[in-house]
């Protein structure tokens, strides 16, 4: 316990709160279980440092941040350590991986059945299941997905800047207006070619080679470790995977003909669709479908994306698809907060009411024109007009 406590210590004291993450102003802190999944790598253990950096002394004993991938708890059980620190006038808890602790679900209702005065927050992977969970935490936990940094981040992060988050419908209403205030501090057009290939993750890097090397480390740990850990994949079908990953890459956004890409990869129909919604619940891919409600397990998405840009780049696409690019950073930014599906025309439909067309800076209207609530969104535009809208500008949704 005492060794934890030096290691909470040292990590707060290292914590910088130069740059903060936008969950971090949002989520109910103060709730009882609190759930935050994620990719590894886009700052979950970091905002859980800064908020007790923030809001407690460093040396409180009613704090405690701990990893459940730390050798102490291979001989202890969180149960156990959880009584020891409320004894000590521990009131907040913080748990980062429990994906890694075996049985960590049920650990975590008897902790909250057990002291219901004690606040606990969690973060683990993606593949985090807690709807059918053994213990029932989906009655209990409040869980929060987490992306990595979206294009107002990456720009507030690399510059220290201080932009704030730009609501849907006022881009909708105003862009031109709130275009020209953000471009006379910044270059959006050159910003956003960088953030296409090494922004999207915290550790973004200037040097190339280094930054996918770490982004093709997350994949094959996503892959190799957390599927067969979190979804009992067999570690006999991983080549499999990592095809299917390749094969998809080389052309997303990808229009799946299930059926044909079985047969390539020697599995059966329902085998590809498990393996697809795995690696969506995973954040290597996103699916778009033509209906986001009751999407089942053997529904044919419409198209595949990769889960962001610089997955396109880090996988290593042999040409450089601009389209494919645009597409993805606009699914990446509108999906943290709002539905989007696959329409009869356009691109994408949005919150079932809007329609984008997402094309360069001479796209026109034509497949859209007699379609209502319709908008063209451009690249390689600094500020639009009327219903043509700068592709960067929804970059600031979050």
């Amino acid at each position: 316990m005492e060794k934890l406590r030096i290691k909470h210590i040292n990590l707060i004291k290292n914590t910088s709160l130069k740059f903060q993450r936008y969950l971090l102003e949002i989520l109910p802190w103060k709730e009882r279980l609190i759930g935050i999944k994620g990719s590894r790598g886009v700052g979950k253990t970091t905002l859980l440092l800064q908020y007790i950096k923030k809001e407690y002394k460093i040396t409180s004993s009613k704090v405690l941040y701990i990893s459940l991938d730390d050798l102490y708890f291979s001989d202890h059980t969180l149960v156990e350590f959880t009584e020891t620190f409320v004894q000590n006038g521990g009131e907040h808890l913080f748990i980062d991986e429990v994906h890694k602790y075996k049985n960590w679900s049920i650990e975590l209702k008897n902790v909250y059945d057990s002291y219901p005065t004690l606040k606990v927050v969690f973060t683990g992977s993606s593949l985090l299941e807690i709807l059918n969970s053994r213990s029932d935490l989906s009655r209990r936990a409040l869980v929060y997905s987490m992306q990595g940094l979206s294009f107002r981040e990456f720009l507030n992060f690399k510059y220290s800047t201080s932009f704030e988050v730009v609501d849907f419908n006022e881009i909708l209403k105003n862009h031109t207006d709130v275009a020209i205030t953000i471009t006379k501090q910044i270059k959006p057009i050159k910003e956003l070619n960088v953030y296409y290939k090494t922004g999207y993750f915290p550790f973004y890097s200037d040097n190339d080679v280094l930054y996918f090397k770490r982004l093709q480390e997350i994949i094959n740990m996503i892959v190799e470790v957390e599927l067969p850990m979190l979804r009992n994949t067999d570690v006999n079908i991983v080549s499999k995977i990592k095809q299917l990953i390749y094969i998809i890459s080389q052309s997303a956004p990808f229009k799946p003909n299930i059926s044909a890409l079985a047969n390539k990869i020697k599995t059966t129909r329902k085998t590809l669709l498990e393996y697809l919604l795995y690696l969506t619940d995973a954040g290597v891919f996103r699916m778009l479908h033509k209906d986001s409600f009751g999407v089942s397990l053997l529904q044919k998405p419409e198209k595949i994306f990769l889960e962001n840009t610089n997955y396109i780049f880090a996988i290593k696409n042999s040409v450089e698809n601009k389209g494919n690019i645009r597409e993805t950073f606009f699914l990446n930014q509108l999906t943290e907060k709002h539905q989007v599906t696959y329409p009869e025309k356009g691109d994408f439909f949005v919150n079932n009411k809007f329609l984008f067309e997402i094309g360069g800076e001479n796209k026109s209207r034509k497949q859209i024109y007699t379609q209502e609530n319709s908008f063209i969104v451009s690249d390689n535009i600094e500020i639009g007009y009327k219903d043509k809208i700068p592709l960067w500008l929804f970059g600031f949704l979050y």
